[in-house]
């Protein structure tokens, strides 16, 4: 055994008791170690042996790799985060593999609705296989740090948009559309949609149904399905902008599905399709995700609050309070524009139901359960 005391050793004695191993218990080091702790059925265990595997070169790393076929989505995000930045080619085939990549174009509109930009993106995804043939596509968001709400100049700003406050999100997955009326009917056996169509959004649903079905979800998949926080929400429609669309200071009928009986900014005013339209018809956000703007209103897991007084700041549902109503995000088809910013909110009874709501689904983060 090497004298060097930085050296990973065979056997390490481990000391203190804040781990899930007794204290004073002399534990299995080295490689050897690594693959018995990414045996444990316990997932902290697991991705603590990763980030040990990293000490071990090229024989870490194929424990790594191999872990992206872990059952906990956990474990194979913490394995996704640990790789995610290698260049070899034999890595980024794994990643792309278990995390299939997929690329878009990102645009931007000036005040008059006009393009001023486009750029070519990606985003990591997995395909949640629903039978049938029909998918449900969880695109990564990595976590970071927002302001969330309505700055004292955006035109449509409302009290319940304020105080402007700092958030911190997780990494999480986010599905890459509202789910579908192909996706709903696969998971629930049936669709009451006004509009009906495979690819159209599922509307008419109320909240209760919502946490139905993510519910069902989780028991035929085994991951844990949810509803997005408004935190959550939020942070994925900007991905990374501060303007009141992701898109810029406006949006138009080419950009997404609203009302446009009045106009956002300086847009000229258009005709809109007066229904739901196919998810991804319109151009996606920074992060991969389509139909932000627009199309649905999309149920939310928090309470309603008539301010962010109080609100969490790290991403969490807020749920304290007695007020039955939950939270909607995202403006709709049956809406005018300055519904549909980045910050704009609705509140709805959890038992009631409209030809607009919807709901797009999160899966546990790194941080949460699996």
């Amino acid at each position: 055994m090497s004298d060097n005391q930085n050296e990973p050793r065979e056997y390490d004695a481990v000391l203190g008791g804040q781990n899930l191993i007794p204290v004073n218990a002399a534990v299995l080091g080295g490689i050897p170690g690594v693959k018995s702790r990414l045996a444990s059925p316990a997932v902290e265990v697991r991705i603590a042996a990763l980030s040990e595997a990293v000490k071990y070169g090229e024989a870490g790393l194929e424990l790594i790799i191999q872990a992206l076929q872990d059952e906990s989505i956990k474990v194979k995000m913490a394995t996704y985060l640990l790789l995610k930045d290698r260049k070899e080619e034999k890595i980024r085939q794994h990643l792309q593999d278990y995390f299939p990549i997929f690329e878009f174009d990102v645009i931007t509109v000036d005040h008059t609705g006009k393009e001023n930009s486009r750029s070519k993106s990606f985003a990591h995804f997995f395909p949640e296989d629903l039978g049938n043939g029909i998918v449900l596509e969880m695109v990564y968001l990595p976590g970071g740090t927002f302001m969330m709400g309505s700055p004292n100049n955006e035109e449509g700003r409302l009290d319940s948009q304020t105080p402007q406050h700092q958030v911190t999100v997780p990494a999480f997955f986010a599905g890459k559309y509202p789910i579908t009326q192909a996706q709903w009917q696969a998971v629930m056996g049936k669709n009451r949609s006004g509009f009906k169509g495979e690819k159209r959004p599922v509307e008419n649903v109320w909240w209760d149904e919502a946490i139905e079905f993510c519910g069902k979800l989780s028991q035929q998949t085994g991951k844990k399905y949810r509803l997005l926080s408004e935190a959550e929400w939020e942070y994925a429609c900007r991905a990374g902008t501060t303007t009141p669309f992701h898109f810029g200071e406006t949006i138009t009928p080419e950009l997404a599905n609203y009302k446009e009986y009045y106009s956002y900014g300086n847009a000229p005013q258009k005709l809109y399709p007066e229904q739901t339209t196919d998810v991804g018809s319109f151009p996606p956000n920074a992060f991969g995700l389509y139909d932000m703007h627009g199309n649905v209103w999309e149920w939310c897991s928090d309470r309603w609050h008539n301010s962010y007084n109080g609100a969490p700041t790290d991403g969490s549902s807020w749920e304290t309070g007695t007020d039955n109503y939950r939270m909607q995000r995202g403006g709709s088809w049956f809406i005018t524009a300055v519904f549909c910013r980045s910050d704009s909110r609705r509140m709805n009874s959890v038992g009631y139901s409209l030809r607009d709501s919807g709901f797009r689904v999160a899966v546990a983060s790194v941080s949460s359960p699996s």
